[in-house]
């Protein structure tokens, strides 16, 4: 098993940063993928950010520019760089980690405020 924990949400005026990290244990080294998804009251969970085992990383259109992931193996922690943040970015930040099956975090709040 994998256990993701994120870190690093709070409160931020738009056009602020923040960067959420998401810690690692277990089985680590069974890891394939890892990326970040978010939930925004009364919408559905949504991909935000994802990169492949092979360093392959995909970004959400919305986020595209603004956004950037990275994954420092030897911390076993995935990042979520977020700068030039919205209102419509306001969401709770849920990370994963996908080995045979898919690990999720806790989440942690991100509030823009306009």
């Amino acid at each position: 098993q994998v256990q993701p924990v994120e870190s690093g949400g709070g409160l931020v005026q738009a056009g602020g940063s923040l960067r959420l990290s998401c810690a690692t244990s277990g089985s680590i080294r069974s890891i394939n993928g890892m990326g970040w998804y978010r939930q925004a009251p009364g919408k559905q969970r949504e991909p935000v950010a994802t990169i492949t085992g092979g360093g392959y990383i995909n970004y959400a259109d919305s986020v595209k520019g603004r956004f950037t992931i990275s994954r420092d193996n030897a911390k076993n922690t995935l990042y979520l760089q977020m700068n030039s943040l919205k209102p419509e970015d306001t969401a709770v930040y849920y990370c994963y980690a996908a080995t045979r099956s898919v690990y999720w975090g806790q989440g942690t709040q991100v509030t823009v405020s306009s």
